[in-house]
C-alpha cells in the first residue's frame, strides 16, 4: 500500500508537469506572487486588519490578565470568624477527644477542594485563552472581508476618475472630471485635476495659435520673396535697374524673416527656467539703451516722441542680455506706437526701487487701446486696434511684449500693463529682490543719464506717478 501511494504520488506529479497545470495556488486580486502588495486597496485591507488584530490581542491580553488576578476565594476557610460546620457543631457537643481528629480530617477536605479549584481555574483560564484566540482569528478574517469592502468603496471615487482621465487626451482637453459629492479630500483632488486641465488647455490653445501665427508670419516673407522673383522673370524687357530693385525687395525681405526668427529665438530663451544671474543696474541698462528721439522707429517720418527719463540706480540680479531685451522692446514699443512728437507725443521713463526691488516704469502715448484687450498684447502676435497696424516694417513681428512677459517670468519678476484714458499705455516691471552675493558686486557700463524730465500733463515722473 505504501507503495502504490509512492507511485501514484509520482505519477500525479509526472501528470501535472507533463500538462503543465498547477494546482493548489490561490492569488488575491493586487497581490504579486513573490512581492508586497500592489493594489492601494489591498494594503489598506491590510492596514485595517492589522490594525484590528491588534488592538485585539491587547484586549485579550488584558482580559486574561485581569480574569487571573482575580483572587477572590472560592471556598470559605476556618480562620477566625468563621461558623463551623454542622458536623463540626456536633463534634464538639460530643466526645472532647475526638476535636482533634475531625478538625485535622477538615483541614485535609479543604486542602483537597483548594487544590481542585486551582486546578479547574486553571483549566478555565486555559480554555478561555484558546476560545478568545479562536474567536480573534475569525474576526481578523472578518476585517480583511469587511476592509477589502470598505477600502472598495472608498477607492470607488478614485478608479472613476482614473477612467475619466484615461478617457481625455489632447484633442478633448475641455472635458471634465465633475465630481460630485461632499467637499472631502478626493472632491478637492477631482476639482485640482479639473484645473490643471483647464490650464493645459489654455497653454495647448495657445501653443497652437503660436504655430499657426509663426506660420503664418514666416510664410509671409518667403510668398512676398517668391512673388518678387517670378515677375522679374517673366518680364522679358527687364533692366539692370527693375532687377536691381526686385534684388533689393528680396533682400528686405530676407531680413525681415531673419529679425523674426530672431525674435522666436529671443523668444524661446526668455522661457527657459535658468537665466544667467549676474548683478545688473537697471538704471545703467536703461540709459545706454535710451534713444535721443524716436526717429526712424516712429509712428512717421522726422522726430518721433520726446522721450524724457528718471533714472535712479535699480540693482537686480538676472541675465545682463535678457534684461537689456526687455528694456529695448518696452521702449521701442513705446516708440513705435506712438504719434509723433508734433502732434504732442511722448514717452516717460522711470527706474528706481521700491520696497526693495528693482523697478521700471514706461509710459507713453499713443493710440486708444481697449483696456479689456491689454492682456492680449503679450500674447505672441497679437495686435491690438487698426491704429497699430499700419505696414509690417513700421509695426513689428508682434512678439515685443510676448518676449517682455517671458523675461519677466523667468526672473521671478512681475509685469503689469494698464491702458490710459487719453491714449497710450503704462507699463511697470517689477523685479524680485536681490539675494545676498558671495562676491563683491561689480556693475559695468556708463552711469545713468538724468534728463530734466518733462512730464506731460496729467503724467507725473516720480515713483509714485508714472
Amino acid at each position: 500500500m505504501s507503495g502504490t501511494g509512492r507511485a501514484g504520488g509520482t505519477g500525479g506529479t509526472g501528470g501535472t508537469g507533463g500538462t503543465g497545470v498547477v494546482r493548489g495556488r490561490f492569488a488575491f486580486p493586487g497581490v504579486r506572487r513573490g512581492r508586497r502588495p500592489q493594489s492601494v486597496r489591498w494594503r489598506l485591507t491590510l492596514l485595517y486588519s492589522g490594525l484590528f488584530a491588534v488592538t485585539g490581542a491587547v484586549l485579550l491580553a488584558l482580559t486574561y490578565a485581569l480574569v487571573a488576578d482575580d483572587q477572590s476565594p472560592a471556598v470559605s476557610g476556618s480562620g477566625s470568624g468563621e461558623r463551623p460546620t454542622p458536623g463540626e457543631a456536633e463534634a464538639g457537643t460530643g466526645d472532647k477527644g475526638s476535636g482533634p481528629v475531625v478538625k485535622q480530617g477538615a483541614a485535609a477536605v479543604e486542602r483537597y477542594v483548594r487544590e481542585r479549584l486551582a486546578v479547574q481555574r486553571n483549566d478555565q483560564l486555559h480554555q478561555l485563552l484558546i476560545e478568545s484566540g479562536i474567536a480573534l482569528g475569525v474576526m481578523v478574517i472578518a476585517s480583511l472581508i469587511l476592509g477589502w469592502l470598505v477600502a472598495g468603496r472608498v477607492l470607488a471615487p478614485l478608479r472613476d476618475m482614473a477612467v475619466a482621465a484615461r478617457r481625455i487626451s489632447a484633442d478633448d482637453l475641455h472635458r471634465r472630471l465633475a465630481v460630485s459629492g461632499p467637499d472631502d479630500e478626493l472632491k478637492v483632488l477631482a476639482d485640482t485635476f479639473d484645473d490643471l486641465l483647464a490650464r493645459l488647455e489654455g497653454a495647448f490653445e495657445a501653443q497652437r495659435r503660436f504655430v499657426a501665427n509663426a506660420s503664418h508670419e514666416l510664410r509671409t516673407p518667403l510668398t512676398l520673396q517668391q512673388a518678387v522673383v517670378d515677375v522679374a522673370l517673366a518680364d522679358p524687357r527687364a533692366d539692370a535697374a527693375s532687377l536691381r530693385a526686385a534684388c533689393l525687395r528680396v533682400r528686405a525681405a530676407g531680413q525681415e524673416q531673419e529679425r523674426l526668427i530672431e525674435a522666436l529665438l529671443m523668444l524661446a530663451r526668455g522661457q527657459r527656467a535658468e537665466p544667467e544671474r549676474e548683478s545688473v543696474d537697471l538704471a545703467v541698462l536703461t540709459a545706454e539703451l535710451l534713444p535721443e528721439d524716436g526717429s526712424g522707429i516712429g509712428p512717421g517720418p522726422g522726430p518721433g516722441p520726446r522721450v524724457d527719463a528718471e533714472l535712479t540706480s535699480a540693482p537686480l540680479v538676472g541675465d545682463p542680455h535678457l534684461v537689456g531685451r526687455l528694456v529695448s522692446n518696452l521702449l521701442e514699443n513705446a516708440v513705435r506706437h506712438n504719434v509723433p512728437q508734433g502732434a504732442g507725443g511722448w514717452v516717460t521713463v522711470w527706474t528706481g526701487v521700491v520696497d526693495g526691488r528693482a523697478s521700471l516704469r514706461i509710459a507713453n502715448s499713443g493710440p486708444v487701446v481697449p483696456a479689456d484687450q491689454v492682456g492680449a498684447l503679450f500674447e505672441p502676435f497679437r495686435r491690438v486696434g487698426v491704429e497699430r497696424v499700419r505696414g509690417r516694417s513700421r509695426e513689428g513681428a508682434g512678439l515685443g511684449l510676448s518676449i517682455v512677459a517671458a523675461i519677466v517670468g523667468a526672473h521671478g519678476g512681475v509685469v503689469e500693463a494698464r491702458a490710459r484714458g487719453e491714449g497710450g499705455l503704462w507699463v511697470e516691471v517689477v523685479f524680485p529682490p536681490p539675494p545676498p552675493l558671495s562676491g563683491p558686486v561689480h556693475v559695468s557700463g556708463a552711469s545713468p543719464r538724468t534728463p530734466a524730465p518733462q512730464t506731460p500733463e496729467g503724467l507725473t515722473a516720480s515713483p509714485s506717478g508714472v
